[in-house]
């Protein structure tokens, strides 16, 4: 399966810095707004991003290896353009936002914090965060803000690659063997009820959104959704029905997973905080 470009995953965004450098040394300071909003997006990526990464050497085959370690390199720099640029309003850097942070400090959604399970609930989410972030970044290249528009150029162009692996992988597993089906359907079903609040529109972002800054959530869900399902239906696969869970707010106050994830990933800055390497 294969998805095709719009006129907007093309859109150039010509002398707008598009790398966490050029960003830290462009001289652009973003808004406490849009450092806010810029912070979801990034802890999205990097939570991501970290999770994929327990996959090199796991995975089913030596090319999956490379695959999914290439996508948590895509998005740990999604996450460093979102966390680069958020740190302009506060005079942090990208490293102190993400290592130097607590728990509840963290905004990311818990779909891309829940743990691997096996591959098949592994690309489940694959699948449900890939076509959701399609979405986004389709939109948020038409962002006022002309720093936020270039890093969705730049990670849209990745993203399409993330969808479609997402989606060759899910006819694999749906329409291979019994056992192979019953796994992705497992998993679908699984991570279905985090789904939602991808969806959810924070006061923040909603203001930013009136503005031509920011993309409202909500309406990114009736788009993602339906090719969602039609991928899973094509897969010989059934779309969930179960309720979205409660906890909608981001703050990680009904997140399981997220300390374990900090605590991995944070524990030698923290040790070193000063360390230069």
């Amino acid at each position: 399966m294969s998805f095709a470009t719009n006129d907007s995953a093309t859109k150039q965004s010509a002398g707008v810095a598009i790398t966490a450098e050029e960003i830290a040394e462009s001289g652009s300071t973003a808004s406490e707004a849009v450092a806010n909003y810029a912070v979801q997006l990034g802890d999205d990526a990097l939570m991501l991003g970290q999770r994929l990464s327990w996959w090199i050497s796991r995975a089913p085959e030596l090319e999956e290896d490379i695959a999914l370690g290439n996508i948590a390199l895509d998005l740990v720099g999604h996450a460093r353009f979102f966390l680069t640029y958020a740190g302009t309003a506060w005079g942090k850097t990208e490293d102190q936002l993400a290592y130097l942070r607590d728990e509840e400090e963290f905004r990311s959604a818990r779909l891309v914090e829940a743990e691997n399970g096996d591959f098949a609930k592994t690309i489940a989410r694959q699948l449900y965060y890939s076509f959701y972030s399609y979405e986004l970044y389709t939109r948020l290249v038409d962002s006022k803000d002309e720093t936020l528009s270039a890093i969705a150029n730049k990670a849209l162009k990745e993203v399409l690659y993330h969808q479609d692996h997402a989606a060759v992988w899910l006819n694999r597993l749906g329409l291979g063997t019994e056992e192979s089906a019953r796994r992705m359907q497992a998993g679908l079903d699984e991570l279905w009820p985090y789904v939602g609040e991808l969806f959810y529109d924070d006061e923040n972002t909603a203001e930013l959104a009136g503005q031509g800054i920011a993309v409202l959530p909500s309406s990114l869900e009736e788009p993602t959704l339906e090719r969602i399902t039609r991928a899973i239906t094509e897969a010989g696969l059934e779309v969930p029905t179960s309720p979205t869970a409660r906890g909608l707010d981001r703050s990680g106050a009904t997140s399981e997973w997220r300390g374990y994830i900090l605590a991995e990933m944070q524990v030698l800055a923290r040790r070193y905080p000063e360390a230069q390497w």
